[in-house]
């Protein structure tokens, strides 16, 4: 039996411990589960009213910008799929904004009957963006990658909001497409787009993607070279008093990554550049924030970046309190039995391990990528993700 004088350090210990792992464990059910119920509630109450189709006469004019490194195979069907989208062709200016590209990729944009092609030195996707900004005559600028395709009625319905005139940026919806391979990717984007949906209802989006957004000319923003518009553009939208909204009607698809590794390694990329914009770039500033959207940040952004530190934390605690209530020892089981069937999904590609594989090597690339950055710092040009073209 231990001395009451061990008692006295072992009881606060133990409770300071305890209080972390549920502190920690319920800060990540919430980031993962709870926020999108949250969400789902409020919806109910709040709802924006949808856009009403424009008339094609009345249709505005439209600078649609790809940036475009290495991207010779795929530039020409870009071009053609833009080409046929359902929007005025008078009122529709093709710019591609090529960064140094070292292959044909500004010969064959050019044959492809782009308006306007601009051969830029190397300095990253986010400088050749806004290099084509300032060349276009569109009183709104929408932007995709090379390698996406718009669905026709894309373009409409992307400018579609802006007749509200509190909004500032749009984006649309983007789909997968998967080509055979273990990457998990589809079922969390899925998810991803309904929060957006929710959030697009009851306030503004928290992030966007690359595939399909639009902004006001006036609105466009310029931003380091090294933050994307993907995270920095819609915080910031409403900062500055915007609207930031998504659009399922604005369909756009994109191969996805054919391996988890593969995901991971895009992921690890991301992140180098998302946690310089959490960190100095003003997402953790309150300034131009209401209460609604703050706590819309911090729920589905930093409490997701911060999941790799929230699971060390959940894991540490739940081993330490082994032999002090049977909830711990099961904490530990299934985190463990999540990490072995992470290990064994290589061995056996069945549905649930590639799941726990994908969770797991997603999670370490938001650390993976915040090391990048501090360690090495991160570079503005970008190479295409392997076999998405």
């Amino acid at each position: 039996m231990l001395p009451s004088r061990s008692y006295a350090t072992i009881g606060p210990a133990l409770t300071v411990l305890a209080i972390l792992f549920w502190l920690s464990t319920g800060l990540l059910l919430y980031a993962h589960v709870g926020y999108g119920v949250l969400l789902a509630l409020m919806a109910r109450v709040r709802h924006r009213p949808q856009p009403a189709p424009v008339e094609a006469d009345r249709l505005p004019m439209v600078s649609v910008i790809v940036a475009a490194y290495a991207e010779e195979n795929v530039i020409a069907d870009r071009i053609a799929n833009l080409r046929a989208l359902d929007y005025p062709s008078e009122r529709l200016e093709l710019i591609v904004a090529c960064d140094g590209s070292p292959d044909q990729t500004v010969a064959r944009a050019r044959e492809a009957g782009a308006d306007l092609v601009l051969e830029l030195p190397r300095e990253g996707k986010i400088r050749a963006q806004d290099a084509a900004v300032d060349r276009a005559s569109g009183t709104f600028v929408a932007f995709s990658d090379a390698n996406v395709r718009w669905e026709p009625e894309a373009l409409r319905a992307l400018i579609a909001p802006f007749a509200d005139p509190r909004v500032g940026y749009v984006c649309g919806d983007v789909r997968l497409v998967s080509e055979r391979g273990t990457n998990q990717e589809g079922l969390y984007w899925r998810y991803e787009m309904a929060l957006r949906a929710l959030e697009s209802r009851v306030r503004s989006v928290t992030g966007g993607n690359g595939a399909i957004y639009a902004t006001r000319r006036e609105t466009y923003l310029v931003v380091d070279p090294i933050m994307g518009h993907d995270l920095s553009f819609p915080f910031n939208m409403v900062k500055r008093g915007w609207l930031a909204v998504y659009v399922p009607e604005a369909r756009a698809s994109e191969k996805m990554v054919p391996t988890i590794e593969g995901e991971f390694a895009r992921k690890r990329r991301m992140m180098s550049h998302t946690w310089p914009i959490v960190l100095r770039g003003g997402m953790l500033s309150p300034r131009g924030y209401d209460p609604l959207y703050a706590l819309m940040i911090i729920s589905h952004r930093i409490l997701r970046y911060a999941s790799p530190l929230l699971h060390l934390i959940m894991l540490a605690t739940s081993v330490a309190l082994i032999g002090h209530g049977w909830v711990y020892l099961v904490a530990v089981v299934l985190q463990v039995g999540v990490l072995v069937a992470a290990a064994l999904a290589r061995l056996v590609p069945v549905r649930p391990f590639l799941v726990a594989r994908y969770y797991v090597l997603t999670t370490a690339s938001l650390a993976a990528g915040l090391w990048d950055w501090l360690a090495r710092g991160t570079a503005a040009g970008w190479e295409p993700a392997e076999g998405t073209r």
